[in-house]
Order: C-alpha cells, then sequence, then structure tokens
C-alpha cells in the first residue's frame, strides 16, 4: 500500500470539504494510505507571498516540508497552489544548500531543521503514475456517460522543465485519467488558460479575474461539456462562485469526486448534494 503525508491546504477543508473527504474514500479504495500532516499551515501561497518576501516564502513552506520529513513521508496534495509552493520550494532546497543554511537559521527558532529531502507530489500525479489508469478502471463500478471539460488549471504542470509531468501547452494526462471513468474530456479552445484566480489577481482585479473565468466558460460551454472537472481547490473556487454572476451554471466537480461517483458512492459522501442537482447526476 502507498503512503502519503496529506497536504491539505486551506480552500479544501475550509471552504470545501466534501473535496477533502471524497479524496480519502477514493484513496481508500485504490489502497493509498493518507497520513494527517499535523500542524501543517498555509503552504504558503506561492503568488502572495512568494511575491513579497521570497525567504518567508521559503521558510513557510520548508516548515510543512519538514513535517512530512520528521515522519518518513512524501507528500501528497490536493490542490495546484500547494503543490506549485511545496514542490518549487523542495526544489529549490534540495539544489541549493545555501539556501537550506539560510532557511535553516529561521527554522531554528522554532526548534526544527529540515534536511532537504522530502519529495511533494500531486493527487493526480500519484493517480496517474503511481496507481495507473488501467488500475483505475478495474475500481469503476458506476461508468459514467458526462462530457467533461478538463481543467488543468497553472500549476499542475508548469515549472514544465522541472515537475516534467506532461506537455504543458497540450497535456493529456487529467483528460485520461477523467475517461477512466468512462466520461468523455471534450476538446475546447485554451485548453490550458488560468481560471483567473492565481497570483493574487481575484483579490487585487476581480473584474480582470473573472473575464479569464467568462472565456473558460465560454469555451467550455462550446465545447458541449457538462460537468467541469478540476485538480485544484481554488480553481474550484473560483469557477463554482464566479459563473453564477457571469450567467453560467456549469456544475464543477474535483477529481476525486467524479471518481467517488463512478465508484459508486453517494453523492452527499462526496460533498456534492449543494453543488449538483439531482437532475444532473
Amino acid at each position: 500500500m502507498a503512503k502519503y503525508a496529506f497536504f491539505l491546504g486551506c480552500i479544501a477543508p475550509l471552504r470545501y470539504p466534501g473535496i477533502e473527504k471524497s479524496t480519502r474514500e477514493v484513496c481508500k479504495a485504490l489502497d493509498i494510505e493518507l497520513v494527517d500532516l499535523t500542524d501543517a499551515s498555509c503552504c504558503p501561497a506561492p503568488g502572495v507571498i512568494r511575491a513579497f518576501s521570497k525567504k518567508t516564502w521559503l521558510a513557510a513552506a520548508a516548515r510543512n516540508l519538514a513535517l512530512a520529513e520528521k515522519e518518513g513521508l512524501e507528500i501528497v496534495t490536493i490542490c495546484n497552489g500547494c503543490y506549485g509552493s511545496l514542490f518549487d520550494a523542495a526544489h529549490e532546497l534540495a539544489h541549493d544548500a545555501e539556501l537550506l543554511a539560510e532557511v535553516n537559521k529561521v527554522l531554528a527558532e522554532i526548534g526544527m531543521e529540515y534536511k532537504g529531502t522530502t519529495k511533494v507530489h500531486h493527487f493526480a500525479e500519484v493517480l496517474y503514475k503511481e496507481v495507473g489508469v488501467e488500475a483505475i478502471k478495474s475500481k469503476i463500478t458506476n461508468p459514467l456517460e458526462y462530457q467533461v471539460a478538463a481543467f488543468y488549471g497553472c500549476h499542475f504542470l508548469k515549472p514544465s522543465n522541472i515537475k516534467e509531468l506532461d506537455d504543458p501547452e497540450d497535456p493529456k494526462i487529467l483528460d485520461e485519467l477523467i475517461e477512466a471513468t468512462g466520461a468523455k474530456s471534450m476538446p475546447r479552445k485554451q485548453k490550458t488558460l488560468c481560471c483567473g484566480a492565481g497570483g493574487g489577481l481575484k483579490a487585487a482585479f476581480g473584474d480582470v479575474a473573472k473575464k479569464f473565468t467568462q472565456t473558460n466558460l465560454e469555451n467550455i460551454k462550446e465545447s458541449g461539456a457538462q460537468f467541469i472537472v478540476d485538480v485544484c481547490p481554488f480553481c474550484h473556487l473560483q469557477f463554482d462562485g464566479t459563473q453564477g454572476d457571469l450567467g453560467y451554471s456549469i456544475p464543477v466537480l474535483h477529481l476525486s469526486q467524479l471518481y467517488g461517483l463512478a465508484m459508486g458512492m453517494d453523492a452527499k459522501d462526496l460533498g456534492l448534494s449543494a453543488h449538483i442537482t439531482p437532475v444532473n447526476l
């Protein structure tokens, strides 16, 4: 059984506990053990903290990495932003001894040390690389016939030169993971466009953020997709909380929720009752 330190981040447990619950249930079904990362903080958000102070961002991220390192576990997260922040920090600290020493001076003030060994993974990456599409198909008991828009977001694939997960301009990973459930991932324009919320744009320039979201929704509707499937609670929040103002009503699912439905789990247990009406299911 695969075993990971589960980094929840901020958005899922506070705004979408159904995403957390569905991830736990799906991982259990796929023989992935999730160990709660006790006392973890915000990742911290790379588009905000790093923009003001790289050292502060690295120290806060290293504290989370050190918690997993102490348990001897690699990290898995269900959020693109958390993945981007922790992966980038782990990469920098693993390749720069001087930087690691500086960060450890900060951590020493709270009695902690990071040795630079923690590896960070995204939930979707673990599903694709460690579990595998064929093994996932064997667990599907309720094949889905949905037409779906696969939403990758920004930080899942990029920076592509260090993550090396897929072609960042024409990715296939999420499409294949979606189609393992029987659903069809619908081709569309600007497939890798930002949701609009990233990098502090949502907070500082809400109208600009909405323009990105509207463009995505126009492309998604034009593709014929019935659902949006994402791998990031922040993207999820942007689509779920904004599209009503823009005149759209396309239900939004996290990948774990799509899998839960395809594995025959109850929609309410997946946190879907508040966001997807029975007629959609």
